[in-house]
């Protein structure tokens, strides 16, 4: 059952949403964000935009790999959502 992570910042936007959440057999990371949209409508909204793609200051990891939408969620693995960072 794979498994994604995502920030405090945005589980805190969310009513009941947690920081570690098991989604199943999702196929694809896009898989992965739709269960998370089923749970907590409106999470969607805030990791992807019109295209559709991963919005500019959302990083998704797969098992510590950088990945798209379409990047293929094995059945158990961890899928990171990281807010961007940047400084200047």
């Amino acid at each position: 059952m794979a498994t994604v992570v995502l920030p405090r910042s945005l589980v805190a936007l969310f009513p009941g949403a947690e920081h570690r959440v098991e989604v199943g057999e999702v196929g694809s990371v896009s898989g992965a964000i739709d269960a998370l949209e089923a749970r907590w409508p409106g999470l969607r909204d805030r990791l992807v935009e019109a295209g559709p793609s991963i919005r500019e200051y959302i990083n998704v990891f797969v098992d510590g790999e950088p990945a798209a939408l379409t990047t293929p969620v094995p059945p158990r693995a961890t899928v990171h959502v990281l807010p961007a960072v940047a400084g200047g």
